[in-house]
């Protein structure tokens, strides 16, 4: 929470822009996503309408509604509470793994947990939408500028750049989530009746072109030289490390040597933040209430989140992004007032398959061990006040990182810190021990992620990368992704409390390493057709 992206000055301009967006998306139920988005002629008319139609693109990642933190929602038919765009991520990523599980009795929210999920499902449709809602602003706000004469649009480049990089990073969600997907830019034609599909591999392609084209000779800002919370080119070079390494299964080939090198150079200029303030360990200051002060737009004491989705106590109040990390965590006898809050929600809990990968002295096991809540999942849904369901996250607070309050109480200031530069250090470390980098390079970088959580060094092997990615990265919207990659998503070589809908665990159909097309947009879109399996 900082700066908000500074463009408070126009939200009247932004409410307008947000009200005429919503307006075209229509019926979700009935028709298909127009990735065209297209806005009144005389609504863009100074470069002040721009500039809150760029702050609309970026708060769709923050916010889901325009009046309130769920009323009047973006999309008409997707919930203003769990329809937020991070919130959605959350449960794609994380509540479908072994970090995670709810015991709301919501829909079809068990399902993902389970991993039993099928094309109607309304959590999944919420993330489906809100990705290609935030694209279609994107490529409205490139159309439109492209074609503006407006006198005194100095920023035109960098804005453009801008919303490129905001429209790769829906798109890395969409290749990573649903692989082929409907596809569109600033050069489709506006009004047409349904998008075209595009295979993953090609879109692979196409984002691997974007990126390197925003990184090249783009107008887009250097490394930590944009305001906070605004894109540069930092977290377009995190979203190529991420295609690359990820492309032996989004593309059908290997790619951990340029992985390595892009990450590479994300450490050079992201190093780890170590130097703690004294009351919580450096790690834990990542994740609390000041945590902008953490990043390389600031002088502070380190320099290590690359991009983050601001959030506010009074400015920016959804029940999504990390409101829903703070509140979703607490419950039981917590001390909602030491997290920062005015009380927590009771619904999300770590499963004890992956509490049990954390030594004692880890300072990343930040946990609530009540003796109101086991250890281990034993039911997902809650029957009574006596019901145990895993231990808690306190992960996220929202308190300063020097025990100052926050803002508010009924919403977090905490930040989402999307990309940071210890997600490049063990990205680095895998590359390594795959045989793609260096390997005295990749232990000294794994050594440094494990030396600031208390605890010493491992050997580089793949088993012990992908469980540090879990102790140092979770709740953060990668851990789906990560076992995917090390096939242990939906096989039987590692098994958590109720994947496949049983306590013990079990493995389920491969189909389930792709969410679905979502029905709706494949009655109403004749381009698309449906991922294997379902």
């Amino acid at each position: 929470m900082k700066n908000i992206i500074r463009f408070t000055a126009v939200a009247l301009a932004a409410t307008m822009l947000a009200s005429a967006a919503t307006s075209c998306v229509g019926d979700l139920d009935v028709k298909p996503i127009d990735p065209n988005i297209e806005l009144p002629e005389d609504v863009l008319n100074s470069q002040e309408a721009f500039t809150a139609l760029l702050a609309k693109c970026y708060q769709g990642l923050s916010c889901s509604a325009s009046s309130g933190p769920s009323s009047d929602p973006d999309i008409e038919g997707v919930d203003g509470g769990y329809g937020q765009y991070m919130r959605a991520l959350f449960n794609m990523e994380e509540l479908s793994t072994d970090v995670a599980t709810c015991c709301w009795n919501d829909g079809g929210l068990f399902d993902i947990h389970n991993l039993n999920w099928n094309a109607s499902n309304e959590f999944i449709l919420s993330m489906y939408y809100r990705i290609f809602f935030q694209i279609s602003l994107c490529n409205e706000f490139i159309r439109r500028s492209n074609a503006s004469d407006i006198s005194g649009y100095t920023l035109k480049n960098a804005y453009i750049a801008e919303a490129r990089a905001l429209r790769l990073f829906s798109y890395y969600h969409a290749i990573d989530l649903f692989g082929n997907v409907p596809f569109a830019t600033e050069h489709q034609s506006v009004g047409s009746t349904g998008a075209e599909q595009i295979s993953r591999a090609d879109l692979f392609d196409w984002m691997e072109s974007e990126c390197n084209d925003l990184l090249g000779g783009s107008d887009l800002a250097e490394p930590g030289k944009n305001e906070y919370g605004r894109c540069d080119k930092g977290m377009v070079q995190m979203i190529l490390a991420k295609l690359y390494l990820n492309a032996e299964v989004w593309k059908g080939t290997a790619m951990y040597d340029k992985a390595a090198a892009v990450c590479e150079k994300i450490i050079s200029e992201y190093p780890l933040h170590t130097k703690s303030a004294g009351k919580y360990s450096a790690w834990q200051e990542l994740f609390m209430a000041d945590n902008h002060l953490w990043t390389a737009n600031t002088t502070y004491n380190g320099d290590e989140i690359i991009f983050a989705v601001e959030q506010d106590g009074i400015l920016v109040q959804s029940y999504g992004a990390t409101n829903y990390l703070v509140f979703g965590c607490t419950g039981g006898k917590m001390d909602a007032a030491a997290i920062g809050i005015s009380s927590g929600w009771s619904g999300l809990s770590l499963t004890g398959a992956f509490t049990s990968k954390f030594e004692d002295a880890d300072l990343r096991a930040t946990f609530y061990r009540g003796e109101e809540f086991d250890q281990y999942v034993d039911a997902l849904r809650r029957e009574s006040d006596s019901w145990s369901n895993g231990w808690k996250s306190m992960k996220f607070l929202n308190v300063n990182h020097d025990g100052g309050k926050a803002q508010a109480d009924g919403f977090v200031d905490t930040d989402w810190p999307v990309f940071r530069g210890a997600d490049a250090y063990l990205m680095y470390a895998e590359c390594a021990a795959r045989g793609a980098a260096d390997k005295t390079k990749g232990q000294q970088y794994l050594d440094a992620v494990r030396a600031r959580a208390g605890v010493g060094s491992i050997a580089l092997t793949l088993d012990n990368i992908i469980d540090e990615r879990g102790r140092e990265l979770y709740y953060e919207g990668f851990r789906r992704q990560d076992l995917i990659r090390f096939g242990l998503f939906t096989s039987d070589k590692y098994l958590w409390e109720f994947k496949g809908g049983v306590q013990a665990g079990k493995a389920v159909d491969d189909r389930f390493n792709l969410y679905p097309i979502m029905s709706s947009d494949l009655n109403a879109n004749g381009n698309l057709k449906q991922n294997p399996g379902y």
